[in-house]
């Protein structure tokens, strides 16, 4: 970000896109209290190509629809052990990929994990944010109702 420019405002859900994963729209749950951002992911599957370490992976990108299906392929640029709120650990592949919201663009790691049972499919942690967006946790969509 240059200097003097202003951050974006984004309320506590925004409208995403993932367009390296072919994701459209997808509903994000803004979340200071997660350093790294999260995607719901199943039936991950690592693979070498080219002599790159990389991952193939199942999405529903639609909250309460398990019918929609996107298969997403990514480098994998890291394996890191997270604990969730509730304090469980979990290995899971970590990816760089770009991420649309409102009129902008730019790279932020995900990690992959089974969110089948959370209410949405992505969380976007404050290192995906930093120093580019303030956020107004008693607002939705000030990005938007999509990645332009």
């Amino acid at each position: 970000m240059s200097a003097g420019k202003s951050k974006m405002a984004l309320g506590w859900r925004e409208w995403v896109g993932l367009p390296d994963l072919g994701i459209d729209r997808i509903k994000a749950k803004v979340d200071t209290g997660a350093r790294t951002s999260a995607l719901h992911a199943f039936q991950v599957t690592p693979f070498a190509e080219n002599g790159r370490e990389r991952v193939e992976f199942l999405i529903h990108p639609i909250q309460k629809d398990n019918g929609t299906v996107v298969t997403c392929v990514a480098d994998v640029i890291d394996k890191r052990t997270v604990r969730d709120s509730g304090g469980h650990a979990e290995e899971r592949y970590v990816i760089e990929t770009t991420l649309a919201i409102g009129d902008q663009r730019w790279p932020i790691e995900m990690t992959l994990t089974a969110r089948d049972d959370m209410l949405f499919r992505m969380l976007l942690g404050r290192t995906a944010i930093k120093r580019r967006a303030t956020v107004d946790p008693g607002r939705s969509y000030l990005a938007g109702k999509g990645p332009a």
